[in-house]
């Protein structure tokens, strides 16, 4: 299995600046319907996990976060 790397480390500041944009990305990859294995390959993903590891009482797991936003899109569109 290879893990994600980056060319610079990000603060949990800057990671803390960045959690809207993060579950902005998540909620369009649901809305496209991504399968979780291709969402968990993205930078969004990797990012909001590694606040859930250090924060998880501020920040829920971005699995959890993806299956709410593909739950929500599905009760909103009609049937």
């Amino acid at each position: 299995m290879s893990s994600t790397t980056f060319t610079t480390q990000l603060s949990i500041g800057e990671l803390e600046a960045n959690y809207s944009l993060y579950c902005q990305a998540l909620r369009i990859l649901a809305r496209e319907g991504a399968t979780v294995t291709k969402v968990k390959r993205t930078v969004c993903w990797s990012r909001l996990e590694t606040l859930h590891q250090c924060l998880p009482r501020q920040y829920k797991d971005p699995e959890i976060l993806y299956f709410r936003l593909c739950r929500d899109l599905q009760t909103a569109t009609p049937a």
